[in-house]
């Protein structure tokens, strides 16, 4: 049996190229975290990656991230909403301000935000009379997180809102849906997967910073330590191993997360089509 072509041209070249970039730049390096944390043998390995201050990092930087990601999922929503619903002066203004945390160096944040959130900053200081303390706590942390994260939920909502189409709202509406079931049983449906993508890269992305969290954290072993900064304080030791085994925890770990959120993505692709 003659073995038919593909339409489109040029696929073995093209293939051959995506997997040799992937290998470069992600699968061999990411190879090498393994092959180095090999050295320590399974008895050392477990040890560093079970210590009790490691494994406190590991809670502190999944926890933060994951309710950063939670609120950037609610309020990024919110706002990739009021961008595309309404008109009003300054919006692309606004608009524009949403990709700053892309721009801004991350230790530039940190900085910033501790300032501000500080005891005696200037919004600190107002939260410290109702007993609130931000800076120097895992509240910090996941202020940070929520601020470099928010343009990921954002950019993911925002074009699925724009593609909607308003007549089908409309058409409820005309059959006496009221908003809410129009938002619940139209809109969301439609959002979800973006949602889910933008919460996945949000949540990703807060496991792995570094220089916005470090100053506002403090870095107080036990109480506000993160896991990247465990992998640092390693390689400042010159504890290459160690800190590669602390990388392969969270490498799998965050591999798992995001298999996780991916399936229901999926899933909830799957749904909506069966709807239809």
């Amino acid at each position: 049996m003659k073995k038919r072509k593909n339409v489109l041209p040029g696929f073995g070249l093209s293939m051959g190229i995506t997997m040799l970039y992937l290998s470069l730049f992600i699968l061999i390096p990411l190879s090498m975290i393994f092959i180095e944390s090999s050295k320590l043998g399974w008895g050392d390995f477990w040890q560093v990656v079970t210590s009790e201050r490691v494994v406190h990092a590991y809670k502190i930087s999944f926890a933060t991230a994951f309710a950063a990601a939670l609120f950037n999922g609610v309020f990024g929503l919110l706002i990739a909403w009021v961008l595309v619903r309404y008109s009003f002066p300054g919006k692309r203004f606004i608009d524009g301000l949403i990709d700053l945390p892309f721009a801004l160096p991350t230790a530039v944040a940190g900085i910033a935000l501790t300032t501000l959130y500080t005891e005696n900053g200037w919004i600190g200081q107002w939260l410290s009379l109702i007993g609130i303390k931000v800076s120097f706590t895992p509240i910090g942390i996941t202020l940070a997180l929520m601020f470099i994260g928010l343009p990921f939920v954002v950019r993911m909502v925002q074009p699925v809102l724009e593609g909607l189409e308003r007549e089908v709202e409309e058409a409820a509406s005309s059959l006496g849906a009221t908003r809410g079931q129009i938002f619940r049983k139209i809109i969301f449906p439609e959002i979800l997967p973006a949602l889910l993508a933008g919460f996945s890269l949000a949540f990703a992305r807060g496991l792995g910073e570094y220089g916005s969290v470090v100053f506002i954290a403090g870095n107080m072993p036990m109480k506000t330590e993160i896991a990247p900064l465990m992998i640092m304080t390693k390689l400042e030791q010159f504890d290459y191993a160690g800190a590669t085994a602390i990388a392969v925890v969270m490498l799998v770990v965050s591999f798992i997360c995001l298999i996780f959120i991916n399936f229901l993505q999926k899933w909830s692709q799957k749904h909506i089509l069966q709807e239809d």
